[in-house]
């Protein structure tokens, strides 16, 4: 929640998402330098098998974090939170499509009420716009592929924890992403300071929200990692991730006093229980197959 609120407050009085995803991944890798500087985490061993096993993960997380900051300098929030609902969709599409995996009719029925409800979110959103829209699908996709590529890879490093497997994931990311910052936004990046600058913020209290946002985006995401490490439930998690999706959208909208019309709450509330359904028919089809 706070993630999300204060990167909407930095893309909001400096709308240069690539810029600030790549200083929220590098927030990440100055914290774990400390982290293993200090000696408060253990240093991963490096093996090339190691780095072949990250490398394709921090691609898509790379992708679809830069993403996800464009679909959130354009659009409000909670839109685009509702949009990024629909990922179980894509996880089931490309799954079967590219690794042949087969679904129960109770998975697929419940993509239904998710595809309907983004649908319905959309209609009298005043934020939609298709660059944001467009941004916040990608993400979906990109998170999929990140989602896939790192079950592989903490299924075959099992003396990697998640606090080191996202630290190394980060430096990776933030490798990957500097030059495309620099080549997409880089000449921007002075007027648009001045321009905030202009508005009322001093270079000290941007700075600090810039820095906040990164530490607070590590700390999200090494938790995450660090609770599929430790061996959490697959419903657990996708239950904490489902209303992980309410607190944001809903904190968002108190905070920004964003406009929201009954039919985007609607099309919001249906989203969202087609995301749960779709994690409770999962699990079901999960079971079956190991029964069987």
């Amino acid at each position: 929640m706070v993630f999300n609120i204060l990167n909407k407050l930095v893309l909001n009085a400096f709308p240069y998402p690539w810029l600030l995803s790549t200083i929220q991944l590098g927030a990440g890798v100055i914290w774990m330098g400390a982290l293993w500087g200090t000696g408060l985490q253990k240093f991963p061993k490096i093996t090339p098998a190691f780095l072949k096993a990250l490398a394709p993960v921090a691609l898509f997380h790379t992708v679809g974090h830069v993403s996800t900051c464009v679909a959130i300098s354009s659009m409000a929030v909670s839109f685009t939170h509702v949009v990024k609902a629909s990922e179980p969709v894509f996880s089931v599409v490309l799954s079967s499509l590219l690794m042949r995996e087969s679904y129960g009719i109770f998975v697929w029925l419940s993509l239904i009420p998710i595809v309907g409800g983004c649908s319905l979110a959309a209609m009298k959103e005043v934020s939609f716009g298709l660059g944001g829209v467009s941004g916040a699908m990608i993400s979906n996709v990109a998170f999929v592929f990140r989602n896939i590529y790192s079950r592989k890879g903490m299924d075959n490093l099992k003396d990697v924890d998640g606090i080191n497997f996202y630290g190394v994931i980060s430096i990776f990311s933030l490798l990957y992403l500097a030059p495309f910052a620099v080549f997409f936004e880089g000449s921007k990046w002075a007027a648009g300071w001045a321009s905030a600058m202009a508005a009322g913020w001093t270079a000290k209290n941007l700075c600090l929200l810039i820095a906040a946002s990164g530490i607070f985006y590590h700390l999200y995401n090494q938790s995450s990692y660090m609770c599929l490490d430790a061996g959490i439930g697959p419903v657990s998690f996708s239950v904490a991730n489902a209303m992980k999706r309410v607190a944001v959208i809903v904190s968002s909208v108190i905070f920004f006093k964003n406009f929201v019309a009954p039919m985007n709450w609607a099309g919001t509330a249906a989203a969202l229980v087609g995301a749960y359904a779709y994690t409770v028919a999962k699990r079901m089809d999960s079971e079956k197959k190991k029964a069987a």
